[in-house]
Order: C-alpha cells, then structure tokens, then sequence
C-alpha cells in the first residue's frame, strides 16, 4: 500500500480552547501550522486530500483550493475530531486514509509509511495507530472505511472518545522511536517550544541560550550540569558566554598579555593542546558571530543575561521580574513562579537538570 492507494483527512476544525486562538494561523518560520501541513501533503500522491472543519470560512476555502483539498464540514457542531474522522471516511473513495491532525508542524508524511505497511499485512485492522512508549497518537493514525458506522454512533450518543471506537474494533499498532513527529500545539507553551526548535532547523549550528533576569541565579552552574547529560548523548557542546563586565584571559606579564597591552588589536596563542584567539572590538560581538568560530561543535549553549538568541531557556531563583519574552521557549524556576502558568510557558524545576537536558535537546533539532 502507498499513499496513492489512500485518501488523506486533515482534521483542524478549529476551536482551539487551550490556545485562546485560533492556531490553525498562528505562525511557524512564516506560514500558518494549516497550512505547512497543506504544503506537505500537496507533495504526496494522495487519492484524495480532505480539510476536515467545523465550519468553512473563505480563508479556508482558499487554502483548499490552492493546495487540493475538498472541505467537509462537521454535521454538529463542538464534537471534536471524532467528526471531521466520521464525515471524512464516509466521504473518501478508498478503503484507507491517514488521518491527521493540522497541528503537527514537525511531522513529515514519509515517516507515517510503516503505517500503511502494517494495514498491508493485517488487512482485518480497522485502525493502525502509532504508539511512542506507550502513548497512542489516534491523530496520525491509518483507518479502514468501516469504522465509519461505529464513529457515526459514537456521535450519536454523545460520545467523543476516539480510543473507546478504536478498542471495539480489530486494530492494530507500530511502535515509532521518537514522539518529535506527533508533537501537537495545543497551548501557547506549546508553541514556544515549536517556534525554538524551528529556529535551529533552519541553523546549520543549533544554538540554545541560558539566561535569567538576574544575576547569581546559577547560570554557570545550570550549564555545568548540563554538559556532561549532552556528552552522553552524544552532543558536541560549545559554550559562548556574555558578561558586560569584561574580561581577561591571560594573566599580567605573559607573552600574550604583553602584546595586547603593547598595542596588538588581536593576539593569538596556539599550542599542541588547542588555541585562543583575543580579539578588540570596538562594538560588542555577536554571540551567535562568536558561536560560528567554534570548531568540532554541533551544539552551543549561550550564557547570556541580555544578548542571548532564540531558543532561550529563562532560570528563575526568586530574585528579578520573571518576564517572558517571544525568545522564551521554557522556563527553569525554584522556587514555583506564582505569576507564571504552564498555558503560558512550560515550567520546569530549576535542579531537574535530566528533564533540561531533554528540552536542549528537542530544541537543537536533532532528536
């Protein structure tokens, strides 16, 4: 089975409760999360591509039209994706289609292809679901067309939970290594961390900044932690710091110091071991500049109160107005931020240094 064998059901219909919005629009490196999912499954040889809504909009009209999709609409409306499902396989000329949700901006179609595998050798299935250490993802699933009748009954009794229909009927599921494809935005905590990962997709070098509002709130400490848990994982890690206060590498009387107190504008020191390269400058330097000097890294971490960039991880200890910023991708806090609610950012405690380096690393890219 491949995908020119099944019909593809985008299920966006729009009430984003959680997000305060409508985030079908709300952008990733330019473009709506709708419409990066149009864009992709455009690409893929579906029998038929179906936008799943609650209600259809001329803006929604448009995007259907531009990237071939056929809108269908909920019969009743507030019934959750259990409807645009149901109205989509009734609709569908093939005995199969995948069925997603619009809010996945890291998932890629070919990644889904085990799931039309597996339908081809367990033809009695009526739903073929992935499942990432135990967790179904009923949103970027494969379903027969005749679960249709048992969706549509659901309905009819009140009842919206996908999983109860799934267990009634013969099905099956695909163990996938990793849940980065079926990451969802649901919250606007959500989609600080997918805005902080798109940013370093688009980097040949991924960077992450650690900062906080104040200083002392263990900066240096926090990377000290997170350092050897990357290494282990097999990350390269550079380390660019920013301090306004200024600095000195080398000590007083040394070759290198005495040129750069003669004049030199940069001294250089190279030894069997490695090197360093002093530079003065008249304007302060990029840190993301800086970073590009590494050599032998695919990762940086920033230390940086106020010069960082994008993805930022902000530590809070108490001390200094907690403030987010659109560079915020997560907080790290001790004590509990009363100001702060997991809708807003997702909040970590500050020592949970095995949980950081997790974030660090869906933030890199590379997980």
């Amino acid at each position: 089975m491949e995908f020119k064998d099944i019909s593809l059901l985008i299920v966006a219909g729009g009430r984003s409760m959680r997000m305060g919005q409508d985030k079908r629009w709300l952008e990733i490196d330019g473009r709506g999360m709708l419409e990066r999912l149009c864009i992709k499954a455009a690409r893929q040889p579906f029998a038929a591509r179906y936008l799943c809504v609650e209600q259809v909009t001329p803006v929604l009209q448009q995007l259907a039209d531009q990237y071939g999709c056929e809108l269908i609409t909920d019969q009743v409306a507030a019934q959750g994706p259990l409807s645009g499902l149901a109205q989509g396989l009734a609709a569908m000329p093939t005995d199969y289609a995948l069925a997603v949700a619009g809010d996945m901006p890291f998932m890629t179609f070919p990644e889904l292809l085990p799931l039309l595998q597996r339908a081809t050798t367990e033809p009695g299935w009526q739903a073929v679901l992935p499942v990432v250490a135990g967790r179904w993802q009923p949103l970027a699933a494969l379903y027969h067309r005749a679960l249709e009748p048992a969706c549509q009954a659901a309905l009819d009794r009140q009842a919206r939970r996908l999983r109860d229909i799934i267990e009634a009927v013969p099905h099956g599921m695909v163990e996938f290594p990793s849940r980065v494809p079926f990451f969802n935005v649901n919250t606007p905590a959500d989609f600080r961390l997918a805005c902080g990962r798109m940013q370093n997709l688009l980097r040949e070098l991924p960077l992450v900044t650690i900062s906080a509002p104040q200083s002392n709130t263990g900066k240096t400490t926090f990377i000290e932690g997170l350092l050897p848990r990357l290494a282990a994982r097999g990350w390269h890690v550079g380390v660019v710091k920013g301090d306004c206060h200024g600095y000195d590498v080398d000590e007083r009387g040394k070759d290198s110091w005495r040129f750069r107190e003669a004049g030199a504008q940069a001294v250089a020191v190279v030894s069997p071991e490695g090197y360093f390269v002093q530079q003065r400058t008249h304007q302060r330097a990029s840190l993301m500049g800086v970073a590009d000097l590494l050599q032998n890294v695919d990762l940086v971490l920033i230390e940086s109160r106020a010069h960082g960039t994008a993805p930022q991880l902000m530590l809070w200890r108490g001390t200094g107005e907690l403030t987010l910023t659109a560079d915020t991708a997560a907080v790290f806090a001790k004590p509990r931020p009363e100001t702060l609610t997991e809708q807003q950012a997702h909040l970590y405690d500050l020592d949970d240094l095995d949980k950081a380096t997790d974030v660090v690393c869906f933030l890199a890219g590379h997980c």
